[in-house]
Protein backbone atom coordinates (compact mmCIF):
# COMPACT_ATOMS: atom_id res chain seq x y z
CA UNK A 1 0.00 0.00 0.00
CA UNK A 2 1.34 3.66 -0.99
CA UNK A 3 2.91 5.54 2.22
CA UNK A 4 0.67 8.82 2.10
CA UNK A 5 2.84 12.07 2.81
CA UNK A 6 0.64 13.80 5.09
CA UNK A 7 0.27 10.88 7.22
CA UNK A 8 3.79 10.34 7.47
CA UNK A 9 4.62 13.86 8.18
CA UNK A 10 2.17 14.09 10.81
CA UNK A 11 3.75 10.89 12.13
CA UNK A 12 7.23 12.84 12.48
CA UNK A 13 7.43 14.18 15.81
CA UNK A 14 6.54 10.67 17.51
CA UNK A 15 9.21 9.72 15.27
CA UNK A 16 11.64 12.58 17.04
CA UNK A 17 10.92 11.49 20.19
CA UNK A 18 11.22 7.74 19.54
CA UNK A 19 14.43 8.19 18.12
CA UNK A 20 15.63 10.41 21.02
CA UNK A 21 15.16 7.38 23.24
CA UNK A 22 17.42 4.95 21.09
CA UNK A 23 20.01 8.03 21.29
CA UNK A 24 20.27 8.39 24.61
CA UNK A 25 20.13 4.14 25.03
CA UNK A 26 23.17 3.90 22.51
CA UNK A 27 24.43 6.99 24.48
CA UNK A 28 24.34 4.74 27.81
CA UNK A 29 26.15 1.85 25.94
CA UNK A 30 28.75 4.41 24.24
CA UNK A 31 30.27 5.70 28.35
CA UNK A 32 29.91 2.16 29.54
CA UNK A 33 27.11 3.08 32.10
CA UNK A 34 25.39 0.30 30.26
CA UNK A 35 27.17 -2.68 30.27
CA UNK A 36 28.32 -4.57 26.52
CA UNK A 37 29.69 -8.06 27.73
CA UNK A 38 32.49 -9.33 26.02
CA UNK A 39 32.15 -13.46 25.56
CA UNK A 40 35.12 -16.40 24.12
CA UNK A 41 33.70 -16.40 20.66
CA UNK A 42 34.75 -14.55 17.86
CA UNK A 43 31.54 -12.52 17.22
CA UNK A 44 30.03 -11.04 13.75
CA UNK A 45 26.88 -9.31 13.72
CA UNK A 46 24.76 -9.27 11.06
CA UNK A 47 21.93 -6.90 10.76
CA UNK A 48 19.69 -3.37 9.98
CA UNK A 49 18.50 -0.25 11.02
CA UNK A 50 15.22 -0.91 8.95
CA UNK A 51 12.37 -3.13 10.93
CA UNK A 52 11.78 -5.54 8.31
CA UNK A 53 13.31 -7.94 5.30
CA UNK A 54 16.76 -6.54 4.30
CA UNK A 55 18.68 -10.45 3.38
CA UNK A 56 19.71 -11.17 6.90
CA UNK A 57 18.99 -14.93 6.30
CA UNK A 58 20.94 -15.02 3.06
CA UNK A 59 24.09 -13.41 4.33
CA UNK A 60 23.89 -15.66 7.54
CA UNK A 61 24.09 -18.40 5.10
CA UNK A 62 26.65 -17.02 3.42
CA UNK A 63 28.95 -16.59 6.28
CA UNK A 64 28.15 -19.86 7.57
CA UNK A 65 29.37 -21.95 4.49
CA UNK A 66 32.45 -19.29 4.62
CA UNK A 67 33.75 -20.21 7.50
CA UNK A 68 32.48 -23.63 9.18
CA UNK A 69 34.33 -25.73 6.72
CA UNK A 70 37.77 -24.21 8.38
CA UNK A 71 36.23 -22.59 11.92
CA UNK A 72 33.99 -24.43 14.39
CA UNK A 73 30.82 -21.83 14.06
CA UNK A 74 27.75 -21.10 15.50
CA UNK A 75 24.68 -19.16 14.30
CA UNK A 76 22.35 -17.39 17.35
CA UNK A 77 19.23 -15.77 17.03
CA UNK A 78 16.51 -14.52 19.21
CA UNK A 79 13.86 -16.98 17.96
CA UNK A 80 11.52 -14.65 16.29
CA UNK A 81 7.57 -16.13 16.51
CA UNK A 82 8.80 -19.36 18.59
CA UNK A 83 6.21 -20.91 20.76
CA UNK A 84 9.46 -21.36 23.62
CA UNK A 85 11.37 -18.86 25.62
CA UNK A 86 14.85 -18.95 26.70
CA UNK A 87 17.78 -21.00 25.43
CA UNK A 88 17.16 -23.68 23.44
CA UNK A 89 19.40 -25.69 21.02
CA UNK A 90 18.70 -26.93 17.58
CA UNK A 91 17.79 -30.68 17.38
CA UNK A 92 16.52 -33.30 15.46
CA UNK A 93 13.20 -32.62 17.55
CA UNK A 94 13.39 -29.21 16.66
CA UNK A 95 10.53 -27.19 14.34
CA UNK A 96 9.94 -23.35 13.58
CA UNK A 97 7.47 -23.60 16.67
CA UNK A 98 10.24 -24.61 19.39
CA UNK A 99 13.24 -22.10 17.86
CA UNK A 100 11.40 -19.84 14.72
CA UNK A 101 11.41 -20.11 11.45
CA UNK A 102 14.50 -19.21 10.21
CA UNK A 103 16.38 -20.19 12.79
CA UNK A 104 14.99 -23.93 11.64
CA UNK A 105 15.83 -23.00 8.60
CA UNK A 106 19.67 -22.71 9.35
CA UNK A 107 19.18 -25.97 11.10
CA UNK A 108 17.51 -27.84 8.16
CA UNK A 109 20.57 -26.34 5.66
CA UNK A 110 23.64 -26.61 8.36
CA UNK A 111 22.92 -29.42 11.34
CA UNK A 112 25.66 -31.45 10.60
CA UNK A 113 27.92 -28.31 10.06
CA UNK A 114 26.92 -25.27 12.10
CA UNK A 115 26.03 -25.01 15.72
CA UNK A 116 22.45 -23.63 15.99
CA UNK A 117 20.57 -21.78 18.94
CA UNK A 118 18.69 -19.26 19.68
CA UNK A 119 17.74 -17.33 23.55
CA UNK A 120 16.35 -13.69 23.96
CA UNK A 121 19.40 -12.64 25.81
CA UNK A 122 22.81 -13.32 23.36
CA UNK A 123 25.15 -13.34 26.22
CA UNK A 124 23.53 -16.52 27.83
CA UNK A 125 23.21 -18.07 24.47
CA UNK A 126 26.72 -17.67 23.53
CA UNK A 127 27.79 -19.25 26.62
CA UNK A 128 25.22 -21.85 26.86
CA UNK A 129 26.54 -22.22 23.21
CA UNK A 130 30.15 -23.06 24.93
CA UNK A 131 28.75 -25.42 27.35
CA UNK A 132 27.36 -27.75 24.59
CA UNK A 133 30.38 -27.10 22.26
CA UNK A 134 33.66 -25.94 23.87
CA UNK A 135 35.05 -25.27 20.99
CA UNK A 136 32.60 -23.34 19.13
CA UNK A 137 35.32 -19.94 18.31
CA UNK A 138 32.91 -18.28 16.07
CA UNK A 139 29.88 -16.80 16.72
CA UNK A 140 26.89 -15.59 13.78
CA UNK A 141 24.69 -12.99 15.53
CA UNK A 142 21.44 -13.02 13.38
CA UNK A 143 19.52 -9.82 13.85
CA UNK A 144 21.64 -8.17 16.28
CA UNK A 145 22.81 -5.05 15.14
CA UNK A 146 20.75 -2.91 18.19
CA UNK A 147 21.61 -5.42 20.61
CA UNK A 148 24.20 -3.88 22.47
CA UNK A 149 24.28 -6.51 25.39
CA UNK A 150 27.10 -8.61 24.13
CA UNK A 151 30.33 -7.09 22.14
CA UNK A 152 31.03 -7.90 18.61
CA UNK A 153 34.14 -7.79 16.98
CA UNK A 154 32.26 -7.50 13.45
CA UNK A 155 29.51 -5.48 12.56
CA UNK A 156 27.58 -5.71 9.34
CA UNK A 157 24.47 -3.41 8.60
CA UNK A 158 22.51 -4.33 5.52
CA UNK A 159 21.09 -1.80 3.77
CA UNK A 160 17.99 -2.76 1.31
CA UNK A 161 18.92 -1.26 -2.18
CA UNK A 162 14.90 -0.78 -2.44
CA UNK A 163 14.92 1.14 0.93
CA UNK A 164 17.84 2.90 1.74
CA UNK A 165 18.08 3.71 5.35
CA UNK A 166 19.49 7.24 4.69
CA UNK A 167 15.96 8.38 2.78
CA UNK A 168 13.83 6.83 5.93
CA UNK A 169 12.68 7.96 9.13
CA UNK A 170 12.76 6.49 12.69
CA UNK A 171 9.20 4.31 13.13
CA UNK A 172 6.63 5.27 13.40
CA UNK A 173 6.54 7.44 10.05
CA UNK A 174 9.34 5.38 9.06
CA UNK A 175 10.88 1.98 9.56
CA UNK A 176 14.17 2.87 11.12
CA UNK A 177 14.56 1.32 14.48
CA UNK A 178 16.91 4.36 15.39
CA UNK A 179 18.42 7.07 13.60
CA UNK A 180 20.27 7.02 10.55
CA UNK A 181 23.77 7.63 12.24
CA UNK A 182 23.50 4.35 14.15
CA UNK A 183 25.57 3.48 10.96
CA UNK A 184 28.39 4.61 12.51
CA UNK A 185 28.52 1.59 14.65
CA UNK A 186 28.84 -0.48 10.98
CA UNK A 187 32.84 -2.11 10.50
CA UNK A 188 30.96 -2.84 6.71
CA UNK A 189 27.54 -1.94 4.86
CA UNK A 190 26.08 -4.31 2.18
CA UNK A 191 23.68 -3.31 -0.28
CA UNK A 192 21.71 -5.83 -0.86
CA UNK A 193 18.64 -6.77 -3.23
CA UNK A 194 20.60 -4.81 -5.79
CA UNK A 195 19.52 -5.16 -9.37
CA UNK A 196 21.92 -7.37 -11.79
CA UNK A 197 24.52 -4.61 -13.66
CA UNK A 198 24.19 -1.79 -11.25
CA UNK A 199 25.81 1.29 -13.04
CA UNK A 200 29.28 2.17 -11.51
CA UNK A 201 27.74 5.61 -11.59
CA UNK A 202 24.76 4.57 -9.06
CA UNK A 203 27.12 2.38 -6.88
CA UNK A 204 29.43 5.54 -6.07
CA UNK A 205 26.25 7.30 -5.32
CA UNK A 206 24.77 4.93 -3.16
CA UNK A 207 28.40 4.75 -0.95
CA UNK A 208 28.53 8.92 -1.02
CA UNK A 209 24.57 8.70 0.98
CA UNK A 210 25.80 6.09 2.87
CA UNK A 211 29.24 7.52 3.92
CA UNK A 212 27.26 10.63 5.22
CA UNK A 213 26.62 8.28 8.20
CA UNK A 214 29.71 5.54 8.52
CA UNK A 215 33.14 6.23 9.73
CA UNK A 216 34.94 6.84 6.39
CA UNK A 217 37.02 3.83 6.17
CA UNK A 218 33.82 1.51 6.00
CA UNK A 219 33.72 -0.65 3.13
CA UNK A 220 30.61 -0.85 1.25
CA UNK A 221 29.55 -3.88 -0.59
CA UNK A 222 26.66 -4.25 -3.10
CA UNK A 223 25.14 -7.79 -4.01
CA UNK A 224 21.98 -8.97 -5.14
CA UNK A 225 19.66 -12.01 -4.63
CA UNK A 226 19.77 -15.15 -6.30
CA UNK A 227 16.84 -17.25 -6.92
CA UNK A 228 18.23 -20.74 -7.49
CA UNK A 229 16.22 -23.46 -8.88
CA UNK A 230 12.92 -24.47 -7.91
CA UNK A 231 12.77 -27.18 -5.40
CA UNK A 232 9.78 -30.25 -4.87
CA UNK A 233 8.41 -30.22 -1.08
CA UNK A 234 8.89 -33.96 -1.86
CA UNK A 235 12.52 -33.47 -2.75
CA UNK A 236 14.77 -32.55 -5.77
CA UNK A 237 14.51 -29.84 -8.29
CA UNK A 238 10.90 -29.14 -10.08
CA UNK A 239 9.80 -27.67 -13.77
CA UNK A 240 7.09 -24.50 -12.86
CA UNK A 241 4.81 -23.14 -15.60
CA UNK A 242 1.45 -22.19 -13.58
CA UNK A 243 2.21 -21.18 -10.02
CA UNK A 244 -0.11 -19.98 -7.47
CA UNK A 245 2.28 -18.02 -4.80
CA UNK A 246 2.32 -18.12 -0.86
CA UNK A 247 4.66 -15.99 0.99
CA UNK A 248 4.57 -15.08 4.96
CA UNK A 249 7.62 -13.11 4.95
CA UNK A 250 8.14 -9.04 5.58
CA UNK A 251 8.97 -7.64 1.76
CA UNK A 252 7.00 -10.52 -0.54
CA UNK A 253 7.41 -7.83 -3.63
CA UNK A 254 10.64 -8.86 -4.71
CA UNK A 255 10.08 -12.55 -4.59
CA UNK A 256 6.78 -11.76 -6.82
CA UNK A 257 8.06 -10.14 -8.92
CA UNK A 258 10.56 -12.78 -9.61
CA UNK A 259 7.93 -15.23 -10.19
CA UNK A 260 5.44 -13.34 -12.52
CA UNK A 261 8.79 -12.79 -14.55
CA UNK A 262 9.46 -16.00 -15.25
CA UNK A 263 6.18 -17.95 -14.62
CA UNK A 264 2.57 -17.63 -14.63
CA UNK A 265 1.44 -16.70 -11.72
CA UNK A 266 -2.36 -17.70 -11.47
CA UNK A 267 -3.02 -15.90 -7.65
CA UNK A 268 -0.89 -14.49 -4.85
CA UNK A 269 -1.66 -14.92 -1.07
CA UNK A 270 0.31 -12.82 1.20
CA UNK A 271 0.69 -13.48 5.33
CA UNK A 272 2.11 -11.43 7.63
CA UNK A 273 5.86 -12.11 8.29
CA UNK A 274 6.88 -14.99 10.37
CA UNK A 275 2.72 -15.99 10.05
CA UNK A 276 1.97 -19.35 11.58
CA UNK A 277 0.32 -21.59 9.28
CA UNK A 278 -2.78 -23.31 10.21
CA UNK A 279 -4.59 -26.57 8.66
CA UNK A 280 -7.09 -24.28 6.90
CA UNK A 281 -4.26 -22.44 5.15
CA UNK A 282 -3.53 -25.40 3.48
CA UNK A 283 -7.14 -25.96 2.28
CA UNK A 284 -7.11 -22.40 0.87
CA UNK A 285 -3.77 -22.70 -1.23
CA UNK A 286 -5.03 -25.76 -3.03
CA UNK A 287 -9.08 -24.99 -3.08
CA UNK A 288 -9.12 -25.17 -6.81
CA UNK A 289 -6.01 -25.71 -7.42
CA UNK A 290 -5.48 -27.10 -11.41
CA UNK A 291 -3.18 -30.45 -11.79
CA UNK A 292 -0.76 -28.25 -13.92
CA UNK A 293 -0.30 -25.95 -11.18
CA UNK A 294 2.42 -25.80 -8.12
CA UNK A 295 1.77 -23.67 -5.10
CA UNK A 296 4.97 -21.91 -4.64
CA UNK A 297 6.81 -20.78 -1.40
CA UNK A 298 10.02 -18.58 -0.22
CA UNK A 299 12.15 -21.22 1.79
CA UNK A 300 11.10 -19.50 4.60
CA UNK A 301 7.68 -20.45 4.32
CA UNK A 302 8.26 -24.05 3.25
CA UNK A 303 9.63 -25.04 6.64
CA UNK A 304 6.48 -24.33 8.22
CA UNK A 305 4.46 -25.35 5.74
CA UNK A 306 5.76 -28.52 5.30
CA UNK A 307 4.50 -30.31 8.01
CA UNK A 308 1.20 -29.50 7.48
CA UNK A 309 1.47 -30.18 3.82
CA UNK A 310 2.64 -33.64 4.34
CA UNK A 311 0.37 -34.62 6.63
CA UNK A 312 -2.87 -33.23 4.16
CA UNK A 313 -0.93 -35.56 1.59
CA UNK A 314 -0.62 -32.78 -1.05
CA UNK A 315 3.46 -32.43 -1.28
CA UNK A 316 3.64 -32.75 -4.56
CA UNK A 317 1.78 -29.78 -5.27
CA UNK A 318 3.74 -27.63 -3.33
CA UNK A 319 7.35 -26.38 -4.98
CA UNK A 320 9.69 -23.80 -2.73
CA UNK A 321 12.69 -21.26 -4.44
CA UNK A 322 16.05 -21.11 -2.87
CA UNK A 323 17.69 -18.42 -2.33
CA UNK A 324 20.91 -16.63 -1.64
CA UNK A 325 23.25 -13.70 -1.53
CA UNK A 326 25.63 -13.01 -4.68
CA UNK A 327 28.38 -11.28 -4.53
CA UNK A 328 29.18 -10.33 -8.11
CA UNK A 329 32.73 -8.77 -8.73
CA UNK A 330 32.68 -7.90 -4.74
CA UNK A 331 32.89 -11.37 -3.62
CA UNK A 332 36.44 -11.58 -3.47
CA UNK A 333 36.89 -8.12 -1.71
CA UNK A 334 33.91 -9.32 0.65
CA UNK A 335 35.67 -12.60 1.22
CA UNK A 336 38.90 -11.24 2.16
CA UNK A 337 37.72 -8.40 4.33
CA UNK A 338 35.56 -10.60 6.99
CA UNK A 339 37.79 -13.34 6.49
CA UNK A 340 41.07 -11.29 8.07
CA UNK A 341 38.23 -9.78 10.21
CA UNK A 342 37.09 -12.44 11.42
CA UNK A 343 40.52 -14.75 11.70
CA UNK A 344 43.12 -12.30 12.84
CA UNK A 345 43.32 -14.43 16.32
CA UNK A 346 42.74 -17.85 15.19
Amino acid sequence: MKELPWIKNALLPLSWIYGAVTDVRNFLFDKGILRSEKVLQKVIVVGNLTVGGTGKTPVIEYLARHFAPKIPTAILSRGYGRLTKGFNLADSSSSADTIGDEPFQFYSKFQNEVVVAVCEKRVEGAERILNFYPKNKLLLLDDAFQHRAIQRDVNILLNDYNRPFYEDHPFPAGRLRERRHGARRADAVIVTKCPANLPVSEKEHIMEHIRRYTRADVPVFFATTRYDVPQSYEGGPVALKNVKMAAGIANPQPFAAYLTTRFSVTDQKVFPDHHNYTPSDVEDLIKNLKNDTFVVTTEKDMVKLKPLVVAKGCAASFAYVPVSVDFGDDEQAFAQWVTSRATDRF
